[in-house]
């Protein structure tokens, strides 16, 4: 017994500390050390089975008892745990619930009477919707959500202040209710403790005996540059509230980008289309197009045919992860004016017979060319 710290000393607490200081320090170790949030460190897990040793003594009034009056020589034959095995199945159900997952190691766990310890809160979802800029851009969100949490007033117990709890007369402290059906024996949280193996006769008035209230709450929420429609933000500990002191759950953001008049995503890229003046088209020239940083001018070739691309690089959205932007691509539209002045009209007929054709037989070809693409016969 020389080897061993000293329970106290192991938790970082007084020795006046009462239970839910004991419990707090506990679960704070617990929660740094657990096996499965260090693999394969071994000074992680002798820390982890250390805390587990030292708050099963100290958390039990009778062990406690004898540990204060004489030592680790008290408790020698009714104390400690043999392996890491037994610290496991003694704690299973409480790592379950503080964790998210079923004992140490992936192994499950065993039954440790019930789930009276300390439990996670639940995921939450939040599906929020952003403009197109802030999705490009990156922005913060001012977000209300809508959860539970602690009842401050009984702590979480639902029980009225002052009051003890009992033990629960439905489970017999068990926390659970074993139903048997055909051959098989069904375990269920027990209803009428939810677990806790214990009960008040007397409900606390704020929460009526449930342990948690209803709580809106506002929260800002960085939406990184680059992300896109069906994206997912993880923000850690921002769910659910704990229960009995536990952590809380984690919030999941769903995103949803609003549909842009103009521009449309394409991966990384941004396309959008440009009207262009068939004059333009034909002799090349300048034309103004939209970008997300506002309007600027791009060059067009002489011969620019319709619903070819024009690339601008680095002006398309950042990749979520890299960083690396896209391209933003314009797609021609030629367009053709539906009014025309008489000069108007007078220079594209000398156009058409300098092209060899009357503006009646550019017409007919014209129309010559589309009938045998319909029918696929040559006139």
């Amino acid at each position: 017994m020389a080897d061993k710290r000293d329970y106290y000393e192991v938790l970082g607490a007084d020795r006046t500390a009462n239970a839910g200081e004991l419990k707090k320090l506990y679960r704070k170790l617990a929660l740094k050390y657990h096996p499965d949030r260090n693999p394969g460190d071994k000074a992680a897990e002798s820390k982890f089975k250390e805390a587990a040793e030292a708050y099963d003594v100290l958390s039990n009034d009778d062990k406690k008892a004898r540990y204060d009056r004489f030592g680790h020589a008290g408790l020698q034959g009714g104390a400690g745990f043999a392996n890491t095995e037994d610290i496991f199945g003694a704690f299973g159900d409480m790592f379950a619930d503080l964790f998210g997952f079923g004992g140490a190691g992936g192994g499950g766990g065993r039954r440790g009477g019930g789930r009276s310890g300390p439990r996670q809160g639940s995921d939450v979802r939040f599906d929020l919707a952003i403009e197109f800029e802030e999705a490009v851009k990156g922005a913060t969100k001012e977000v209300t959500l809508q959860s539970s949490q602690e009842c401050g007033t009984c702590d979480g117990t639902g029980g009225k202040a002052g009051t003890e709890p009992v033990v629960c007369t439905t489970c017999r402290g068990r926390g659970e209710v074993i139903q048997q059906q055909a051959f098989l024996q069904v375990r269920t949280t027990c209803p009428t403790c939810r677990g806790a193996g214990r009960s008040f006769a007397e409900k606390c008035a704020v929460c009526t005996g449930r342990g948690r209230i209803a709580a809106d709450r506002k929260l800002s929420v960085n939406v990184p540059a680059g992300v896109d429609d069906g994206m997912q933000l993880r923000l850690a500990g921002e769910g659910e509230g704990g229960v009995r002191g536990g952590p809380p759950g984690d919030l999941y953001v769903f995103l949803r980008v609003k549909p842009h008049e103009i521009f449309e995503r394409h991966g990384d890229d941004i396309a959008c289309r440009v009207p262009v003046p068939y004059a333009v088209a034909a002799l090349g020239g300048m034309v103004t197009v939209p970008t997300l940083d506002g309007q600027e001018e791009v060059k067009v070739k002489p011969g620019t045919q319709p619903n070819e691309l024009l690339r601008l690089p680095g002006r398309g959205a950042p990749n979520v992860r890299s960083g690396r932007k896209g391209d933003q691509i314009l797609a021609v539209q030629i367009r053709v004016p539906t009014k025309l002045t008489e000069r108007q009209r007078e220079l594209l007929a000398e156009l058409a017979v300098i092209e060899g054709n009357s503006i009646r037989e550019a017409q007919t070809s014209s129309f010559k060319k589309f009938f045998s693409k319909l029918t696929g016969h040559d006139e």
